[in-house]
């Protein structure tokens, strides 16, 4: 009884003092590039750039995307070409 009530004070509740759920272990994501070897990215093909960035335009992060940095790279190069030959938009209204 008196060790529930110090675990009160303390903050904490039954739990391993290992467990800290800020610092979960998230699982990393695999380069959608790098695992099919058949996909192509191509600056011409809109629907397939449109996953590489958020609703106002911007390209997303490598975090977000999942991609290996060379990947990342080529993907924001097909990006920058789409939007100059106005394939995709610069930005969404």
């Amino acid at each position: 009884m008196a060790d529930k009530k110090q675990a009160k004070r303390n903050g904490r509740n039954n739990q391993d003092d290992d467990f800290n759920p800020k610092f979960r272990k998230a699982r990393k994501k695999v380069c959608a590039l790098c695992n099919d070897k058949n996909f192509e990215l191509d600056y011409k093909n809109a629907e397939q750039l449109k996953k590489f960035i958020n609703e106002k335009g911007k390209i997303l992060p490598r975090r977000a995307t999942g991609a290996c940095a060379k990947h990342q790279r080529f993907i924001t190069t097909a990006v920058k070409r789409g939007r100059h030959i106005a394939v995709i938009p610069y930005s969404q209204d």
